[in-house]
């Protein structure tokens, strides 16, 4: 392969990578290829440039990059140097493409210094390899190096940028690269549009996607689907959602990305029955089989308490990625079904699909519901040793799970010390349910105290703090929790919990009293307590932190939103059906406990998805264990 030097030309652009990374081969390249490779020899001479000879020596480039062979690229290299073809724009981004795909960067960076004059695709080749690759500082080095050039650019180059600025949530470079558009009135493009759509909505921006989306004059489906993943990225799922609606409204034509969108606000929202609309709409379309579609479907029936269906997904698809994986593993391990969770990972493996970061989440929260405390530490050493994965933070607040569910709380505090995560509120928390559950108040304690200095205002502390004060019989400690919040001015986030009944979703705020059905749900409430009260429900006081009476604990206990929202859907759907609920905040032990022993009064199967886990509750069985 020629030299650097050989490659080098007055240095334009700065492309530096990053310390560490393999330097390319210095050797020149041979002027023969290896015996038995005489048609590709005969394809990359250094005879006189020709058109034919260009050509064989393009397609022999090309072939080797389609079978990954970096030394017969090397080889082709060499011979179009030495021919001169090497300076050719189409050979440089075959050559560009070649190392690219044989995973040599460092090359590709090399023939991209070489490169004369603009070359949009060489630019857009060398982003996308670095984003593929994770090498963001990189790929930024690339775009402001080239933004000097931009009157140069049409329409590519700026989707190509505003790709990376979406992928870096780079905003402000976006917005300049979205200035320099504005000059040239290309942001009418509906190639640019709906790459300032996707830009500003991964950047957090949705309000700039609708107006970046509102002035293109002319929009398909990409942009349609842009502002729709804009939106869902954003948590706006009822946004998105409306946006299909208007989108079928104009006469376009969904696709299956517009589709997988809309699944995925379903799943936010917990819209089953949206859900089931889209995926019939779906069918009818013929795009249901598609693989984007499927991951979507099983994600969406996963969030919206229907495992079972997303199984059946799963089980039904011609082809599976990565994703589609993941998906149910997680789905398993969030229902309290770890085994499922295990199998299904053990059928991944089987299939010789490589598990990635997000697997190994859902594979250490299942080890963590079922106490396999070994298991677990076996694979965390797997994915960092075998699988080259850095474990984030979620691993290690599966893995402090884990050790508090097998009783080893010590144990999970030096963890948390001692894995850099000792600023992770979530981590923490872990711990404190785990003290609360074991009633080691004494850890407890302390545990709150660190909570409370890293973030002053986390409300569910103090309802645990209070909890383990109330249980240990310490009223004092019940007392000086509630005039800390007072000080302090902390005000306990409202309950909110929704069900859907039909095709509408209904919204129940703790103690709103003033709701359409309010009497109802009232009389329905009444009526539950009185039956679950004769099998052993007693209202747990100590989650009330209000000070009054314990007869107005009691009735600030009943309108909690689940417990409305359980009231709501008993009312209003058929016998046996079971009731599917969402809450913004994690249940409260009382509403836990109570909805065990409605469970067994009405006979009706209970999902609860709080912002933990699901908790699906039968017979007077909760698949959490009582863990959560």
């Amino acid at each position: 392969m020629p030299s650097a030097a050989t490659w080098a030309s007055p240095t334009r652009y700065s492309t530096q990578c990053p310390p560490g990374t393999r330097s390319p081969a210095t050797s020149s390249c041979p002027d023969t290829l290896p015996p038995g490779n005489t048609g590709t020899r005969s394809r990359c001479s250094g005879r006189p440039t020709s058109a034919s000879t260009s050509t064989s020596c393009l397609t022999a480039v090309s072939a080797t990059a389609h079978v990954r062979s970096y030394d017969m690229g090397r080889q082709c290299h060499g011979h179009a140097v030495k021919s001169g073809l090497a300076e050719h724009h189409y050979v440089c981004n075959a050559l560009l493409h070649m190392y690219c795909q044989c995973a040599h960067v460092e090359d590709a960076v090399k023939v991209f210094e070489s490169v004369s004059g603009f070359n949009a695709f060489a630019f857009n080749s060398m982003i996308n390899r670095f984003l593929d690759k994770g090498m963001f500082d990189c790929s930024v080095s690339v775009v402001r190096s080239m933004v000097g050039e931009v009157e140069q650019w049409d329409h590519v180059p700026y989707v190509a940028v505003l790709g990376h600025c979406a992928s870096t949530k780079e905003l402000l470079l976006g917005r300049q690269v979205h200035a320099q558009a504005l000059k040239r009135r290309l942001e009418l493009s509906v190639y640019v549009g709906s790459a300032l759509v996707d830009m500003y909505g991964k950047c957090e921006c949705a309000c700039d996607a609708h107006s970046a989306f509102e002035v293109l004059p002319e929009k398909n489906v990409v942009s349609w689907t842009a502002v729709m993943t804009a939106y869902t990225q954003n948590e706006l799922f009822e946004e998105a959602l409306q946006f299909f609606l208007d989108l079928k409204m104009e006469g376009v034509q969904p696709n299956e990305f517009t589709y997988a969108v809309a699944l995925n606000s379903c799943a936010g929202l917990a819209a089953l029955k949206n859900g089931n609309a889209l995926s019939a709409s779906a069918m009818k379309t013929g795009h249901w089989g598609a693989l984007s579609v499927c991951n979507a479907l099983i994600n969406m029936y996963a969030k919206s308490g229907s495992i079972n269906d997303a199984w059946r997904v799963f089980l039904s698809m011609p082809w599976r990625d990565v994703v589609s994986w993941n998906s149910i593993i997680i789905g398993y391990a969030h229902h309290g079904l770890a085994r499922e969770a295990m199998s299904v990972f053990h059928d991944m493996l089987f299939a010789e699909e490589a598990p990635s970061y997000v697997t190994f989440v859902g594979v250490l929260s299942a080890c963590a519901q079922l106490g396999l405390v070994d298991e677990g530490l076996y694979y965390l050493n797997t994915m960092m040793k075998e699988m080259g994965i850095k474990p984030g933070r979620e691993h290690y607040t599966c893995m402090v799970g884990l050790l508090c569910r097998d009783g080893r709380l010590d144990e999970a505090e030096h963890f948390i010390l001692s894995n850099y995560i000792g600023t992770d509120v979530v981590a923490w928390k872990s711990l404190l349910g785990s003290c609360q559950v074991y009633k080691n108040y004494g850890l407890g304690h302390r545990v709150a105290e660190q909570i409370l200095q890293l973030k002053p205002n986390d409300v569910g502390t103090y309802v645990m703090l209070s909890n383990m004060y109330a249980k240990a019989n310490r009223w004092d400690g019940v007392v000086k929790v509630r005039k800390l919040m007072r000080e302090r001015g902390v005000r306990k986030e409202p309950g909110v919990s929704w069900i859907q009944v039909g095709s509408e979703v209904h919204v129940f705020t703790s103690d709103d009293k003033n709701h359409q059905w309010i009497n109802q749900i009232t009389r329905k409430l009444r009526e539950l307590i009185d039956q679950i009260k004769v099998i052993g429900y007693v209202p747990n006081f100590a989650v009330v932190l209000h000070d009054v009476e314990d007869e107005q604990k009691e009735e600030h206990l009943m309108y909690h939103s689940e417990k409305m929202a359980l009231a709501f859907g008993l009312i209003h759907s058929p016998e046996g059906a079971t009731i599917r609920i969402m809450k913004n905040l994690r249940i409260c032990d009382d509403c836990h406990v109570a909805m065990k022993l409605i469970s067994l009064v009405t006979r009706r199967r209970i999902v609860v998805r709080d912002t933990v886990r699901f908790h699906c509750i039968e017979d007077g069985v909760c698949s959490c264990d009582d863990h959560w």
